[in-house]
């Protein structure tokens, strides 16, 4: 694990680039003087071991099913398992999901700023 800061630990983003969210994390993270990075997971993909690990802690609620991608899949594929999904269409994946090393966040929200520490 890196360190910067202090105790602040090296955080990843696993996200899209092109995601307002992402890059409003990305922000606020770096502002705060977190060492962070956006892992795109289009540029860079998840492997089916990563998602199950991701799907074991963080359950059913990471994947998007209010994204166009799944509004574009058949009801068949839909109807399939959800880590085979995400590994094949990773904007399946709610984003961002926030990794410090020793714990996993899914999206961006207050309780996820608030378990990193992060003032709005």
């Amino acid at each position: 694990m890196s360190l910067k800061m202090g105790d602040l630990p090296m955080i990843v983003l696993h996200g899209l680039k092109a995601c307002d969210t992402c890059r409003k994390a990305l922000k606020l993270l770096s502002l705060q003087g977190h060492d962070v990075r956006l892992r795109d997971l289009r540029d860079d993909p998840v492997t089916r071991a990563e998602v199950a690990d991701w799907h074991d802690a963080l359950g059913d609620t990471m994947l998007n099913t209010r994204s166009m991608t799944w509004r574009g899949l058949p009801e068949e594929v839909r109807a399939g398992d959800s880590v085979t999904l995400m590994v094949a269409h990773p904007a399946l994946i709610k984003r961002p999901v926030v990794d410090t090393d020793t714990t996993l966040h899914l999206g961006w929200t207050q309780a996820t700023r608030a378990a990193l520490g992060l003032t709005d």
